[in-house]
């Protein structure tokens, strides 16, 4: 309908002028012309009678003024640099979603979960979670994992592998015993020491209850210098998001240095624990400073 129609209707009578009024209205937002709807409804003519209207048929239906940034979207929000930690509001609870990736293990680097030792003693534990470091590439690593290893002593994997932009790459089965730490030994807040031996040529290790979770290392630290420039973001929220969906309590919870009895193993090198633990208590709702809360064995 044109505008001229518009205003003559508006000098013929309320309810005409109603009609015309919305059913512009209707035609200008079908065809995307709505602001230049609101541009004409300045003219002196129409301001002039809009208010002998009743009802108005442009605050029946408002409750606040027609702005041209109702029909506006939202403005983008930023992109995060994954090589920056974030600060963590108390409040906040999760809705990451990682991405993820399959590249099984060689079938001789890993094996079943044992329910008895060498001695025939139980050889169940609850599941423990081990925190390790690449020292490398995570494509070299999986290569390493995927290659056949016929001697025990060759034989190495992790369940997981998280890359620097935060993608899961599943490894072993989570029900299988993957080969992530030899001579091992993990001791419980209340002193309580879990081990165990499941092949009589190797020393026991914690192999059999431990679900393996390494972080690919960044370049500077493709060595054996005792620190590096840390993991991502991207690294943390994704290992936080895995130990909410594994179920396992902050308590058991460990690092690779931490169980290794040998004292030759440090990964993973400049880890935030404390950041970690904020993150997996967003998922149950905790906001406590990890500091306030003792945790054995994790650094």
């Amino acid at each position: 309908m044109a505008l001229s129609n518009v205003v003559n209707n508006l000098s013929v009578g309320t309810q005409a002028a109603v009609s015309a009024i919305e059913s512009f209205r209707r035609s200008a937002s079908r065809h995307s012309s709505l602001f230049v709807f609101l541009i004409l409804l300045q003219s002196p003519v129409i301001r002039a009678r809009i208010p002998l209207l009743s009802p108005n048929p442009f605050h029946s239906r408002f409750e606040t003024p027609l702005l041209l940034s109702s029909f506006l979207p939202p403005p983008a929000l930023p992109l995060l640099d994954s090589d920056d930690l974030l600060p963590i509001p108390p409040s906040w609870r999760p809705s990451y979603m990682p991405l993820f990736e399959s590249s099984p293990a060689d079938p001789s680097n890993y094996d079943q979960r044992e329910t008895v030792d060498v001695n025939g003693r139980p050889a169940q534990y609850a599941r423990l979670i081990v925190l390790h470091e690449t020292v490398g590439s995570a494509d070299s690593a999986l290569a390493l994992f995927q290659n056949y290893h016929p001697y025990d002593e060759d034989q190495v994997s992790y369940h997981a592998l998280i890359r620097r932009n935060g993608t899961i790459v599943y490894i072993v089965p989570e029900n299988m015993r993957a080969f992530g730490a030899g001579n091992s030994e993990f001791v419980t807040a209340s002193g309580q020491v879990e081990t165990v031996q499941t092949n009589p040529n190797l020393a026991s290790s914690v192999n059999n209850f431990a679900y393996h979770i390494s972080l690919e290392s960044p370049s500077d630290g493709f060595n054996y210098d005792l620190t590096h420039s840390g993991y991502t973001e991207l690294q943390y929220q994704s290992l936080a998001w895995l130990i909410d969906n594994l179920s396992v309590p902050e308590e058991r919870i460990t690092t690779h240095a931490a169980i290794d009895r040998g004292g030759e193993r440090s990964d993973p090198r400049s880890f935030d624990r404390d950041r970690l633990l904020r993150l997996t208590r967003a998922y149950s709702g905790q906001s406590a400073p990890a500091s306030e809360v003792a945790t054995p064995r994790l650094n």
